[in-house]
């Protein structure tokens, strides 16, 4: 199997587009598994998700100098400003199943960090059949992707192709079964789980962040570190209240009302009952808790899906603790 110094990698430097077979001529925006939508609306909402939470789910995450990063389902570009401004030296490759997203992250890397544009390539593929060679990569990184997934240890197992070994791969994930919040309302609940009903018949998974090290684990990663990341709000922390309790997990909830609806979860009237007594969460006397769960692992060294020289590719900063106490310069997460 061939494997690649970042200067020698197989696709090009600036930027393109690579399409594969199974989406050529389409849009994969259409597919069912992403149960948000892809409105404008939905764009915003996750454009403030990541600005909001970037210092809590970036924080220590960074790629050496000439590291050959692979950003999978990288949206409408939320993350990969950040992914960028933390490593600015890195090459990164975003990826994502949706020509008109990938539209949209190229704009909007272009209005948020113009400097790093000639840094990040596009690239339009399934993430189940990557078009790159094995050992492509010196780290992957995934935000919010394996909820949407009806089988990640399959995606996961298909990324690990992609990545040299002793490179890392990092994974944040949501879970909704971490929320509490006050005042505590059945109802409010109860719109909650509507969501995670709705997210499941799409074949995702809204309660996956409590899954992440045994399906890294599954799907053949070593050195498999998962470490919880909290946001906490209330009235002395207006900024979370704003950007997070109402701009992220509230619109990301009530995105959901129509499909609620027409699928018989609810009525009009207790649905609308439930949004307005999970709004008291974000007036002044409420509060809300939410963890994030934030994965690091490795390839393992003598991974028979890829060979690389370890003197040829740089040396991961973003790695598990385990693999920092083997390696000197690397940086946890």
């Amino acid at each position: 199997m061939t494997a690649h110094a970042p200067s020698q990698l197989p696709f090009p430097a600036l930027v393109s587009e690579v399409h594969t077979p199974e989406i050529q001529g389409t849009d994969a925006h259409v597919s069912p598994g992403y149960v948000h939508g892809y409105s404008d609306d939905e764009a915003r909402r996750l454009g403030d998700q990541a600005d909001t939470l970037a210092a809590l789910l970036h924080a220590g995450t960074a790629y050496q100098d000439g590291s050959r990063v692979l950003e999978v389902g990288c949206g409408v570009g939320a993350q990969t400003v950040h992914l960028v401004n933390g490593s600015p030296g890195a090459r990164i490759a975003a990826l994502d199943r949706s020509a008109s997203s990938l539209a949209q992250a190229r704009a909007h890397l272009a209005a948020h960090a113009p400097h790093a544009t000639d840094r990040v390539t596009w690239h339009r593929a399934d993430l189940h059949r990557l078009p790159f060679p094995d050992a492509s990569f010196d780290h992957l990184f995934l935000c919010f992707v394996l909820e949407h997934l009806p089988d990640p240890v399959r995606a996961l197992t298909e990324l690990r192709r992609v990545l040299r070994p002793g490179g890392s791969l990092t994974a944040i994930e949501g879970d909704h079964g971490s929320v509490v919040f006050h005042p505590d309302s059945p109802a409010a609940r109860q719109v909650i789980g509507h969501q995670v009903r709705l997210q499941a018949a799409a074949g995702g998974n809204a309660l996956i962040g409590r899954q992440l090290q045994p399906l890294l684990t599954a799907a053949g990663f070593a050195d498999v570190a998962v470490r919880p990341r909290t946001v906490y709000a209330d009235a002395s922390r207006p900024g979370l209240v704003h950007g997070f309790t109402r701009r992220t997990f509230l619109a990301m909830v009530e995105s959901v009302r129509d499909e609620a609806l027409a699928a018989g979860l609810s009525t009009p009237a207790d649905w609308d009952r439930g949004i307005a007594e999970l709004r008291r969460s974000a007036e002044p006397g409420g509060s809300f808790h939410y963890t994030f769960f934030k994965a690091v692992a490795v390839a393992p060294a003598d991974d028979p899906q890829g060979r690389a020289d370890p003197v040829s590719t740089p040396v991961a900063q973003a790695v598990s603790p385990a693999s920092a106490r083997r390696a000197a310069g690397r940086r946890t997460t």
